[in-house]
């Protein structure tokens, strides 16, 4: 008589369903593939255009650039040898001149303000482009720039405060440029002079700096569903303490710049697609265009909005003294024939209890404040 063997039903059960799980699994999984839309990973390049023409007291800047696919890490393409001008509808043609990386300058001009313009741009390889035409939008005053430690965040906020008497304007647009000082962890007094060959005492501060940022944020604000056209406490800035931008000082500039409900509804399609991305100028994610096309294919994909407008301006100071002075390891003890030759940035010299001179030396992030991107050029409106 055979032996009789035993097979525990419910082990081969679910030993079944997993078999069945795994390969229905394996074969969804073979159906499924990297879907990336044709206009993030399309090779062909398109027109960037950022800037407006400044109808104001200030000067206006057009900056060209072409796009970039979203996985492309490389700095953006700058686009130079264009002719840009903005041309008024009554017939006046005013020619911006190039400065170089893809900037377009025009000095201030006494515009005619009840007139439309538009933009012109002749590239080098003889595309041209034009905008519609647009009326010039005054933009009101700002009213005041505020701040408020928000201990939640641990970050300083600033708002703006602005509105329009005649509530016409109704929609806004902010952009800002902040400014703040800071120092290296340890003073550097000592530098190397080739020519003699020898330790000196240095010539130039390098332990305070200062470094600006521009935004990259769109900032934007409508008060088409208010009674009156006030914008109150609207935040345009959020400061973190740990970057201890705020513990020595810091400056925000805000400009300010009315919009027509064409130009709002851009820039507000504009700031949903580059949430991810950051800016006009990093890799778009969708086809957000504008109001400038090219004269013979209408077709064609280009980016931006060109406005005429006033611009409005107000810079706040703030001194806090919030986050922690910088520190850094101690610093190396050399003697002077040693510290001539090291790469270190020299500090002071010291003597011990028998006389003997020694000098002492760190590294360039901590003792030169120009080693995290600043400058010792003091700006020209710091107080």
């Amino acid at each position: 008589m055979g032996t009789r063997k035993w097979f525990p039903v419910k082990k081969m059960h679910w030993g079944y369903q997993a078999i069945v799980f795994l390969a229905v699994f394996l074969i969804v999984y073979g159906c499924i593939e990297p879907f990336s839309p044709p206009e993030v990973n399309n090779p062909e390049s398109f027109l960037v255009v950022d800037g407006f023409l400044n109808v104001g007291s200030d000067t206006s800047r057009i900056t060209l650039r072409n796009t970039q696919n979203t996985n492309d890490d490389t700095r953006p393409i700058m686009e130079g040898g264009a002719r840009i001008s903005a041309e008024a509808e009554s017939g006046e043609t005013y020619n911006f001149e190039e400065r170089g990386n893809g900037v377009y300058i025009l000095p201030p001009v006494n515009f005619n303000m009840t007139t439309k313009y538009r933009l012109h741009i002749r590239r080098s390889n003889g595309s041209e482009y034009l905008s519609e035409y647009v009326v010039v939008t005054k933009t009101p005053p700002i009213d005041s720039l505020t701040s408020k430690l928000d201990p939640n965040r641990n970050a300083m906020l600033i708002y703006v405060n602005t509105h329009d008497a005649t509530n016409n304007t109704r929609f806004y647009r902010w952009r800002f440029e902040e400014t703040f000082e800071y120092r290296s962890a340890f003073f550097s007094g000592l530098e190397r002079d080739l020519e003699t060959e020898s330790i000196v005492v240095r010539r130039d501060n390098v332990n305070t700096c200062w470094t600006t940022l521009e935004s990259k944020d769109i900032k934007l604000g409508s008060t088409i569903k208010l009674n009156q056209d006030i914008i109150k406490d609207l935040p345009v800035n959020i400061i973190d303490i740990s970057t201890n931008k705020l513990f020595f000082k810091y400056s925000i500039l805000v400009r300010q710049y009315a919009l027509s409900r064409e130009a709002f509804e851009y820039w507000t399609d504009l700031a949903k697609t580059t949430q991810g991305t950051g800016s006009l100028f990093d890799p778009q994610p969708s086809q957000v265009t504008g109001n400038i096309k090219n004269v013979t294919d209408a077709k064609e994909l280009v980016f931006g909005y060109f406005s005429a407008v006033t611009e409005e301006k107000q810079r706040i100071f703030l001194t806090p003294a919030l986050g922690r002075y910088p520190t850094c390891i101690p610093p190396d003890t050399l003697e002077p024939a040693d510290a001539y030759t090291s790469f270190g940035v020299l500090l002071n010299t010291y003597m011990d209890a028998a006389g003997k001179t020694f000098i002492l030396s760190s590294s360039e992030d901590c003792a030169d404040c120009r080693a995290q991107g600043g400058t010792t050029t003091r700006p020209s409106f710091w107080d």
